[in-house]
């Protein structure tokens, strides 16, 4: 093993728990570097006191940080803060998988502060380390190189290994405003967390089960809480109310399928757990101010820009989704929310 550094690349026992992740290193390692595919007991909704720095190779889905839902298609690539819950959920069909999706390297934010402290040269790097506290995707140019800087540095040692790592940063903290965005609406309570794996289990229930309609009850009775207290912790967590989130994946997961012309829209409706197809033109347009028509119009235009989520403000987008009108809502209406199929 490197001396100032943790590779891990491959599957781990599925009982491993990985919602307040506990990430292996050396003891005086500087980060960690690992990769790994999708489905994986390391690619669940978990949170950790380390910055990340995660790249998506392959595929297309949606991803949620803090409390924002959007979507994603590879080559993706985010900074995630501490202790700031997040997910990548990737579009598969039963049974499929994608061998290393994801290159992920994680350091401690206050390692990296004290480094930047004794040299001012590093100093743009705090702003990186604040602005991660709402989450960041990076585009372009700065996409590009930093996902190739990222990928060289699984295959460095030593020295060489961490001069690839301060040039990471060095690379993520000078992006240009027109390639960076903040992703969340506010940085996350994960301080407020249940530190329990039965509490990430429930969270993983909810994604499961989008199309059958997870319930709010169930979700509770599987991290050991009463409905009451699994909907407090779940909206400290979130910065959403359960059937916010809910609606808010679905109606995500909608807009890509939309952006297939020859799928008709009830069956979109359909697959995005809407039995009722009134119910899923009203809900679509009631979060993005168009009918789901209007939207795939909008998709067909060559030069349409799609609109930035105004909760999720920064300067690039490039997240195929509309504007929607809200992203966080109030107390949860536990009983429509179960009844909403």
């Amino acid at each position: 093993m490197p001396a100032r550094w943790y590779r891990y690349s491959g599957p781990m026992s599925e009982t491993a728990p990985a919602y307040r992740e506990v990430v292996p290193r050396a003891p005086d390692a500087t980060f960690t570097w690992r990769t790994h595919g999708y489905p994986d007991p390391l690619a669940r909704w978990n949170l950790h006191p380390e910055v990340e720095i995660h790249l998506i190779r392959r595929g297309t889905g949606h991803y949620v940080i803090g409390d924002a839902v959007g979507g994603f298609t590879a080559p993706a690539l985010f900074v995630v803060g501490a202790r700031v819950p997040h997910d990548w959920l990737s579009d598969l069909e039963r049974g499929e998988r994608i061998d290393d999706r994801d290159v992920v390297l994680q350091f401690d934010p206050e390692r990296v502060a004290r480094l930047a402290a004794a040299a001012p040269e590093l100093d743009p790097v705090n702003g990186l380390l604040a602005r991660s506290a709402r989450g960041i995707e990076f585009s372009g140019a700065t996409l590009e190189r930093a996902g190739e800087l990222l990928l060289g540095i699984g295959e460095q040692d030593g020295g060489a290994a961490i001069a690839g790592f301060l040039h990471l940063l060095a690379v993520l903290a000078g992006a240009p405003e027109d390639e960076w965005r903040a992703v969340a609406s506010r940085p996350a309570d994960g301080a407020a967390v249940p530190a329990s794996d039965t509490f990430a289990e429930a969270v993983d229930y909810i994604f499961r089960n989008l199309r059958s309609g997870p319930r709010l009850s169930e979700a509770a009775r599987i991290a050991g809480m009463s409905v009451s207290a699994f909907s407090r912790h779940f909206a400290r967590a979130s910065g959403q109310n359960f059937s916010d989130m809910v609606r808010h994946l679905r109606l995500a997961h909608a807009c890509r399928l939309l952006a297939d012309p020859k799928r008709s829209i009830a069956s979109i409706a359909h697959d995005a757990g809407y039995a009722n197809l009134s119910n899923f033109n009203r809900r679509f347009r009631e979060e993005y101010a168009m009918t789901p028509r209007a939207y795939r119009r909008l998709l067909a235009d060559e030069n349409h820009r799609p609109a930035e989520p105004r909760a999720q403000a920064g300067p690039a987008v490039r997240d195929p989704l509309p504007v929607p009108r809200s992203q966080a809502g109030g107390d949860e209406d536990h009983e429509e929310q179960e009844d909403e199929q």
